[in-house]
């Protein structure tokens, strides 16, 4: 399909970066890759999320505004499209499971402003897995402070994108992917079957679920 930017999403350790960076090499796209590792709240957020919430979502939609803003807008002649692992709306999403309803009601109104300045991806891919499975990629991984979250929150963020898809299913091509039974890593045929669902099916507006 002719996409001009696609969107990677997915819940913490779903895969999302992996995914996005092989397409990038292998589809000759521009990657606009998340940048959370500098984010100095982010290991003070997960050991005390109560004290830490606003400052680090504030910091992350600063931050994934202005990248997003600027990448997708200056567009690379020599690449055939753009591939992001994340998109804008994430921050909304991680937001409404950290805030309380104050503190929400402010940042949604923040949100709001800029959000409308931001270019709609073509497709929004969104990689499901199981809890279970995603606190296993978590762990191997072994970034230190990722070790302090807890499976119930990652239960809340994947229902908050759930919510976000089913709310806004008119506006966007929503593709989820189960890849519960697949390693798109390790084996390059399940790693076609994913590019193939990507590139070569067209979907409708809505929410188009596939299980591999």
């Amino acid at each position: 399909m002719d996409y001009s930017f696609i969107v990677i999403e997915g819940n913490i350790g779903a895969g999302k970066t992996t995914l996005a960076k092989k397409i990038a090499e292998d589809y000759n796209a521009k990657l606009i890759p998340e940048e959370f590792a500098e984010n100095p709240f982010l290991p003070k957020f997960y050991k005390d999320p109560d004290k830490y919430s606003f400052p680090l979502e504030l910091s992350f939609l600063a931050d994934r505004f202005h990248q997003l803003n600027k990448e997708i807008r200056n567009r690379d002649l020599f690449k055939s499209f753009v591939i992001s692992d994340y998109y804008f709306t994430k921050s909304l999403i991680f937001a409404r499971n950290t805030l309380s309803d104050d503190e929400y009601g402010l940042y949604r109104r923040i949100f709001d402003i800029t959000y409308t300045n931001l270019p709609k991806p073509d497709l929004y891919v969104f990689l499901y897995l199981d809890i279970e499975k995603l606190i296993h990629n978590i762990q191997h991984r072994g970034r230190d402070y990722e070790k302090e979250i807890q499976p119930s929150y990652l239960e809340k963020i994947q229902n908050g994108y759930f919510e976000y898809m089913k709310q806004h299913q008119t506006e966007f091509k929503f593709l989820v992917i189960d890849t519960n039974n697949i390693d798109f890593v390790k084996n390059p045929d399940d790693y076609k079957k994913l590019t193939n669902l990507i590139f070569e099916k067209d979907y409708e507006v809505g929410i188009n679920r596939v299980i591999l």
